[in-house]
């Protein structure tokens, strides 16, 4: 049954059997992770032309947040370098490192060191290369694995439990985005930060997190069209839940409708979140405050405030809203009897802050101007508003 056809009360089921990885398929993945983990550690660079130390390797993305779909192997391997002391050095020095990567995978294949064929996918021809990106493929995996490599700077160190980044740490990064006005540039580097904000869901969550994907991708299918990051709809879910649950339990198709009329309100959404940096620090202050005064929607990455992983496009954001208010007259959200399911109260523009009030804030938030698709009706003008969500 398609999701489309699929009635609330069967949300759950339809996730187990769809969209849930099964135990052998991630013991194969895991293995595959582990011998490229081995590989960038052990074998990378023992062959370069300068001394080259690897402090951590650190797998990000969904297979690093547990929240991978069935069917969609992909890896993100974070490389941490001693030698980079700096996130403008990490800038410019990542393709030599990249560079490095690539020709050891295939002197690696070459010399059929391991048990399996490295497809390395040709570097695009920018003087800059931000990762390295290529397909293992083995007869033990039933399908291919594809991975992202990414060098970095190793600007947290070893964390621990509870770790909290010194605020000199977000200091730094925002001030080295702005000499190079390459903001969100450096979140590989808070991968670990990024991986645990989503890890330690509860495994209802991240269940409903991996439906709200789906239904991304399939929406992404049949636009056609450029679609908000994904990772914003990751993190809107995990708002939805914050906000209006915060329950183990709860209704699937509850959490699902929230997280669907949020994107309709795309046009106000402004959400971060103070777990790793806040308004302490005045440099930090400053900065949010400009951040979250930028046109919205604005998602901060709660790992990294240079980054709103919202992106610049509304368009994108247009398009998936469409989407969204057409998927919610399907059987997914609606009861036995035909009624709506509902959804919880979250309202994106409910929560005050005691740095916006400190700045006279909310006077001056501000939307895009909002695009107008083709025969679609102008929309009237509508007064400001605000929105501060933590």
């Amino acid at each position: 049954m398609e999701l489309s056809d699929t009635p609330a009360n069967f949300l759950d089921k339809f996730i187990e059997d769809h969209l849930l990885s099964n135990t052998e398929f991630r013991t194969q993945v895991k293995q595959a992770i582990d011998t490229i983990c081995t590989f960038l550690k052990e074998r990378c660079f023992q062959r370069a032309p300068h001394p080259v130390r690897v402090s951590k390797v650190v797998k990000g993305g969904s297979s690093g947040k547990g929240t991978t779909l069935r069917g969609r192997s992909d890896a993100d391997l974070v490389v941490f370098l001693t030698n980079l002391k700096s996130f403008q050095e990490q800038f410019e020095r990542r393709g030599e490192f990249i560079e490095e990567i690539r020709r050891q995978l295939e002197a690696c294949q070459r010399e059929e060191t391991f048990e399996v064929k490295f497809e390395v996918q040709k570097l695009k021809q920018w003087e800059n290369p931000r990762v390295l990106s290529f397909v293992l493929r083995s007869p033990k995996l039933n399908k291919e694995v594809e991975f992202d490599v990414l060098p970095a700077f190793d600007a947290l160190g070893q964390l621990t439990k509870g770790y909290r980044p010194d605020s000199r740490v977000y200091v730094q990064l925002i001030q080295e985005c702005e000499n190079l006005r390459k903001e969100g540039e450096f979140s590989p580097c808070f991968t670990e930060l990024q991986r645990d904000f989503l890890k330690s869901r509860p495994t209802k969550l991240k269940s409903l997190i991996r439906l709200v994907k789906h239904w991304y991708q399939l929406c992404k299918e049949q636009l056609g069209k450029p679609l908000p990051p994904q990772y914003a709809l990751e993190l809107l879910t995990v708002y939805a839940w914050e906000q209006g649950c915060k329950e183990t339990a709860f209704v699937t198709a509850q959490g699902f409708q929230t997280v669907l009329e949020l994107v309709l309100q795309y046009e106000k959404l402004c959400i971060y979140w103070e777990k790793n940096y806040n308004s302490e620090n005045p440099i930090i202050e400053e900065y949010l405050t400009r951040q979250l005064a930028k046109c919205r929607p604005v998602i901060l990455d709660p790992a990294d405030p240079t980054g709103n992983v919202a992106g610049k496009d509304t368009r994108s954001w247009q398009q998936l809203a469409q989407a969204a208010s057409v998927w919610l007259d399907y059987p997914c959200f609606k009861k036995r009897d035909g009624s709506p399911v509902g959804s919880w109260d979250v309202s994106p523009q409910e929560h005050s802050d005691s740095m916006f009030q400190a700045y006279d804030f909310r006077q001056h938030h501000r939307s895009c101007p909002r695009i107008q698709l083709r025969g679609e009706a102008r929309p009237q003008v509508e007064e400001n508003w605000t929105c501060t969500i933590l």
